[in-house]
């Protein structure tokens, strides 16, 4: 088929207006008794070489797809400069150099341009090229043209849908004219031919059972492809659905063709209710059980099984204590009846249920107006033994800890069903604080409780009780003892002794003091500080807070030791007290306010002493010491020249004897044998050294180094005579400690008066015997021992040694 161009001028050229007429151009066919046509966008003007301006517009080159004429000859161009030599075509694009490659080429004397294979215009739909016009030497002699050239479409592609099988629904009972789905196709020409237009048509209709329907149902929309219904009839209790065999054709139906298949389901509506097969229903149900399967009730539905147009849901209308219930078996569709609540024999042996069913979805209004399928259940309760029923559980008992034995805590609080004999237990009472009577099961309290066990937590005490009938068959309950705190023990004063300073004024110095109480609340805190009105101290009590209190000194007093009475009581109802003597030191205070050393004491006195004074007088009494020992190593050595060889001084026969080296041990007795010790309950002041013979606790009101008459000692009498002087001989030793025991034995002015003099021998024993007088029948009547029984309890003993009872 020849391809014919023609050329458009777009803008006339000054000689086109001279001459007349166009420049020569020439149209030829492709085949090879035409010429080729020519295309001379380049003309000369006079007898120069000068270029004339002109534009020319090269209409495009329309070529159509799949010609099998190749190679075609498409176009040639040729410029009408005048050269001397010759000029050299060349074409340039896609097509060309450019992919698609190989598609086209251009002659580069003659300037024509061929097709070198067939076109695809569903591949390349058109081709844009450059024309070049050179000398041999390579220089342009013209600027290069642009050709243009469109593939042309041919009905070559076939249109297709695009699913293998498209699938849709169509309720039931639709009416004629009901849309149901679409299909679509899809064609590859040009789709601004006529290739491309579509039509689609249905040519088949199957239905599911075969032959079920036989009428044309559907209907299909030849230009949108939507299929729609066309008839009544559509019973999915009939058919299930349709396979309907679709075509699609384009060139508006005349052309190419293509099949494709539409598979349409008949969904169902809820036009049938359930119906009870059969309508009346009888089970058993043993008592005392729950959440288990009693029976089964049946139904029939026509609809879609498995849908909510199929599936039943039951209901009880005449069960207001909620004994039973039902559910719907997914698989069977039938009724499942339980027991929700355990059933008892003895109250009721038999229930008359009515049964009502409907479906999950509600009926269509295509449905036949009928009313809801009922069904009636009768339930006979079948009787078994049972355990011991509790009345409560846990067990609930309120008492007070301090219960008394013997007391009863509960009883009544078991029964069984059957009214059989019940026996009962304990089965666990960590504290062993509970008794049962086996027979009635009375829980009384074996002994009190006590809130502090590890068992008692919150308050409260968990117990067991175990009770079996005839039968065998038991049954445990909790028992959960609360217990109510009581009063049981009295507060105790903290801390019993302390110290206070004698500079600060008795309203600024103070010991604060508090109290402990193994009671819990309300009988503890808060306490009640006070001191006994019929005592006369000089202190006074007042309360901090609920936990606190300070004794306070009225007057300023001498520092010493002070025994404080205190009294103590708690908030419990009623309350509980406790006495208590608080020891209170009053001393001189550093600038912390801790009592000072005696040292310290002497140093901060308001007397004073200097720091070197109490250096010399220090030395004065070390050079003291040294002059001491001086004398007693003359001594000794004078002694020791005396003693004559081979005797001693009683009966030792050593020259070492020891004899002559007598020490001090400042020990009481009369040596190691000697075991009637010389005992008195010495009161030692603590502020003195323990190891210093002679110190004794001084007695309020006493100044230190004197001691309270006693009534088993005389006073005032003369003392006997002591030898003064060592005999010089030292065998008349033994004689001169007789001499000074004898006299010591006598004197009725030397303390203590329970002991006898510690001498430098230690002796074969103490030959005075029990020096104690205590039991003296001496006694001074008129002396009154009273008051030390108010000095607190260090005293208490002397107060007894002085009772004039």
């Amino acid at each position: 088929m020849p391809t014919v161009a023609a050329i458009l001028l777009c803008r006339t050229p000054r000689w086109y207006k001279d001459i007349g007429h166009p420049p020569q151009m020439q149209v030829w066919s492709s085949l090879e008794e035409h010429p080729p046509r020519v295309l001379s966008p380049w003309r000369k003007q006079g007898k120069g070489l000068s270029r004339v301006k002109r534009d020319w517009i090269i209409p495009q080159i329309r070529v159509l797809e799949n010609s099998k004429q190749v190679p075609e000859a498409l176009v040639q161009i040729k410029s009408d400069k005048i050269f001397t030599g010759e000029v050299i075509y060349k074409l340039e694009g896609p097509g060309v150099d450019q992919e698609p490659k190989n598609l086209f080429e251009i002659d580069d004397k003659s300037g024509v341009i061929r097709s070198k294979q067939p076109l695809d215009r569903e591949k390349h739909r058109s081709f844009t090229l450059k024309a070049f016009a050179l000398s041999p030497s390579g220089e342009r002699l013209e600027n290069p043209t642009t050709i243009e050239i469109v593939v042309l479409d041919q009905n070559d592609n076939r249109p297709v849908f695009t699913q293998s099988q498209f699938v849709g629904t169509v309720s039931e009972f639709s009416i004629p004219g009901t849309s149901v789905m679409s299909v679509s196709a899809t064609d590859a020409d040009d789709p601004t031919t006529e290739n491309a237009i579509l039509s689609y048509s249905i040519i088949g209709q199957e239905s599911v059972p075969p032959n079920a329907v036989t009428k044309v149902m559907f209907g299909i929309n030849n230009e949108t492809g939507t299929i729609y219904t066309r008839d009544v009839g559509l019973d999915r209790e009939v058919v299930k659905s349709f396979r309907l065999r679709l075509q699609i054709a384009d060139m508006s139906g005349q052309g190419l063709t293509s099949e494709g298949v539409a598979i349409i389901h008949v969904s169902d509506i809820n036009n049938h209710a359930p119906q009870f097969r059969p309508a009346a229903y009888s089970f058993t149900a043993l008592e005392n059980r729950k959440s288990f399967e009693v029976g089964r009730v049946n139904v029939t539905d026509r609809d879609d099984p498995g849908t909510g147009n199929w599936e039943a849901k039951y209901s009880i209308t005449n069960d207001p204590d909620g004994n039973f219930d039902i559910s719907t078996d997914p698989v069977t569709n039938q009724g499942v009846l339980t027991v929700l609540t355990p059933l008892d024999f003895e109250a009721r042996d038999e229930y008359n249920l009515k049964l009502r069913v409907e479906n999950v979805n509600a009926l269509s209004s295509k449905a036949p107006n009928l009313p809801l399928s009922t069904a009636t259940v009768q339930v006979k309760v079948v009787n078994e033994n049972e355990a011991p029923h509790f009345r409560e559980d846990p067990v609930l008992i309120v008492v007070p800890e301090s219960v008394p034995p013997g007391t009863l805590l509960k009883s009544n609080y078991a029964f069984d069903p059957e009214n059989s004999k019940l026996r009962y237990e304990i089965s666990r009472d960590p504290e062993r604080w509970l008794d049962i009577n086996r027979d009635s099961g009375d829980i009384t309290a074996k002994k009190s409780f006590n809130m502090r066990s590890p068992h008692v937590r919150n308050n409260i005490y968990r117990a067991v009780v175990k009770v079996t009938d005839v039968g065998g068959l038991s049954s445990t309950g909790a028992v959960t003892i609360t217990l109510k705190e009581t009063n049981d023990f009295p507060p105790q004063v903290v801390p019993v002794s302390g110290s206070v300073c004698k500079e600060g004024t008795p309203e600024a110095s103070g010991l604060v003091v508090t109290a402990v109480d193994q009671d819990y609340p309300p009988h503890a805190a808060p306490f009640i500080f006070e001191i006994p009105d019929d005592l006369p101290v000089n202190w006074t009590v007042s309360q901090l807070n609920a936990t606190h209190a300070v004794l306070h000194p009225l007057v300023l007093l001498e520092a010493g030791e002070y025994a404080v009475p205190l009294l103590v009581s708690d908030s419990g109802r009623p309350a509980l007290s406790s006495f208590a003597h608080v020891n209170i030191t009053v001393c001189l205070c550093d600038s912390s306010g801790d009592c000072k050393s005696a040292a310290g004491a002497v140093l901060g006195s308001s007397v004073g002493i200097s720091f070197i004074a109490l250096i010399i007088i220090m030395a004065s009494i070390a050079l003291l010491l040294l002059l001491l020992l001086l004398a007693v190593a003359a001594t000794a050595c004078g002694r020791r020249h005396h003693i004559r060889k081979g005797t001693g001084l009683l009966i030792g026969e050593s020259e070492d004897d020891v004899r002559d080296n007598v020490f001090n041990y400042d020990e009481q007795g009369g040596g190691e044998e000697d075991e009637n010790g010389f005992n008195i309950d010495l009161l030692w002041n603590p502020h003195d050294d323990p190891s210093t013979p002679g110190s004794y606790y001084p007695m309020p009101g006493f100044p230190r180094g004197k001691q309270p008459l006693r009534r088993d000692a005389p006073h005032n009498l003369p003392s006997p005579i002591y030898p003064r002087r060592p005999p010089a001989d030292p065998t008349d030793i033994e004689d001169y400690i007789s001499d000074g025991l004898e006299a010591a034995d006598g004197d009725p002015n030397v303390p203590p008066y329970d002991t006898a003099l510690i001498y430098d021998y230690e002796g074969e024993g103490s030959l005075s015997g029990s020096l104690s007088s205590i039991a003296s029948g001496s006694s001074d009547g008129d002396q009154d021992y009273d008051y030390l029984n108010d000095w607190g309890p260090r005293f208490q003993k002397l107060a007894n040694m002085y009772d004039p009872r």
